[in-house]
């Protein structure tokens, strides 16, 4: 990996992560059940993931 794919990713984890626990901050699980949202540790990770593979997406590759 180039060191512009990583800076990439390593920003969509961050933005991944911050939305993640913004969702469970202002949407969250009422119950307590939702597998995702009913912890903060699990959105935020949730969300790191999905960001860093949302921005990996962006990179090009060299041919």
């Amino acid at each position: 990996m180039s060191k512009k794919a990583i800076i990439l990713t390593s920003i969509g984890v961050v933005v991944g992560a911050i939305a993640g626990y913004a969702y469970y901050y202002y949407v969250g699980c009422q119950s307590g059940t939702c597998a995702i949202t009913s912890k903060p540790i699990n959105s935020t990770l949730y969300g790191s993931v999905m960001g860093g593979l949302l921005f990996n997406l962006f990179v090009k590759e060299k041919k």
